[in-house]
């Protein structure tokens, strides 16, 4: 049995901004589908997503970085590009996150936002797993197939393995991987990819132009997961880039779900004089950032804009010292190819974001005083990066330097 519609008007004031396996089904209304138990977090991811403390169009009118940043709300998207398109009747998407859940700020929240506004665009019916164990990965892909979905969105690189063969074993099911690169990929498998490299260099450029000390930190998630090597090594390019002096410290994690661990990261970067850290390895980085930003240092949030899930609209304390976040536009990646389904279009293969279309870019400024000649010299990176005329310099597949 599908689980029932939600409504979205709330939950897309959040997605306008701008990265784990229960046996669970959720539900927007916190209610469970007919499966093995009703999620623990299927109440909560129905609500916080919707908490946006503050709206951030209104109040990106006034951010310096709010143009630049190219954040298209993807309602916008949906009434320029998608007004005339219908779905058919009955046609369903089935999410399952990486370890996490769908309202954690990372980008299993941004993927659910994605398909969310697909729902909200199109009247199409939609249903989700949050994972709580890597174990659990088959078994959740099972349990999201028995809805027979049009169309799967599994979220990142760990659950690659596990897509690809539930994609090859049901041939008439579109599957979206996030994060999920293939040396081969079938006809019903498309693998949302994104220059992490861009993302890791603007968040380094603003590191580089910010610091006072000289040193500046990055937090990272699984060292063997290329995305989080591409936004490590192209926050040291982009530091490096703006200023030649500066020292990069990073450091790599186990888990992306640990905060505890990425607090006692950044006081071991700040005690060595980091005066800016960049959280780059989920809720792990998170909750180094916090602790930046509680300590009166900068911080650089990752994936979606951070000012409204880790610093809860600046109600939480630092709010002020949280200078942007590198945002992947993972909403627009798993909006894009829900509609390619509906519209019959869906094309396998690599679908990659970037900056030269806006699937990489940089967060507003919000509460953060950050000076004129940085933002002016911030929106000529991005541009830079967008036209090809400054190169991270990092290899975009192995996240190495070239």
């Amino acid at each position: 049995m599908r689980a029932p519609r939600w409504g979205l008007a709330a939950a897309l004031v959040l997605m306008l901004t701008a990265a784990a396996c229960g046996n669970d089904p959720g539900t927007g209304s916190g209610a469970g589908s007919e499966s093995a138990a009703p999620s623990e977090a299927g109440s909560a991811a129905s609500e916080a997503p919707s908490e946006a403390a503050s709206d951030p169009a209104s109040e990106a009118a006034s951010d310096p970085a709010s143009e630049a940043s190219s954040l298209v709300p993807l309602d916008q998207l949906c009434s320029e590009e998608y007004g005339d398109v219908e779905a058919p009747d009955d046609f369903s998407v089935g999410l399952v996150t990486d370890i996490g859940s769908v309202d954690d700020g990372t980008f299993n929240q941004y993927a659910f936002e994605g398909m969310q506004a697909a729902e909200e665009c199109f009247g199409i019916e939609t249903n989700f797993i949050e994972t709580q164990n890597q174990a659990d990965y088959e078994n959740n892909l099972g349990t999201i197939l028995s809805d027979e979905p049009d169309v799967v969105v599994t979220v990142g690189f760990l659950l690659a393995d596990g897509t690809a063969q539930f994609a090859g074993e049901n041939p008439d099911v579109n599957f979206v991987g996030v994060d999920q690169f293939q040396e081969e990929y079938g006809d019903n498998y498309a693998g949302v990819l994104f220059r992490e490299d861009q993302g890791g260099y603007l968040a380094g450029a603003m590191a580089g132009l910010l610091t006072e000390s000289n040193v500046v930190g990055v937090i990272g998630g699984l060292e063997s997961v290329p995305p989080v090597v591409r936004l490590v090594n192209g926050y040291e390019a982009g530091a490096r880039a703006e200023n030649p002096d500066v020292d990069v410290l990073p450091i790599y994690n186990e888990s992306f779900t640990d905060p505890a661990k990425g607090r006692s990261d950044a006081e071991q970067m700040l005690g060595e004089g980091a005066d800016v850290i960049f959280g780059a390895g989920g809720q792990t980085g998170s909750g180094g950032i916090q602790a930046a930003a509680e300590d009166g240092q900068w911080a650089i949030g990752v994936d979606q804009d951070e000012y409204f899930t880790t610093f809860d609209g600046g109600d939480a304390r630092g709010a002020e010292f949280l200078a942007t976040s590198a945002i992947k536009r993972v909403d627009l990646g798993v909006f894009t190819k829900i509609a390619e389904a509906i519209q019959d279009e869906f094309e396998a293969g690599i679908f990659t974001l970037e900056a030269s279309n806006d699937g990489i870019t940089y967060a507003p400024f919000h509460d953060a005083d950050i000076p004129e000649d940085v933002a002016a010299r911030m929106e000529e990176i991005r541009q830079g990066l967008a036209d090809g005329s400054i190169d991270t310099g990092i290899d975009p597949i192995t996240g190495e330097p070239k």
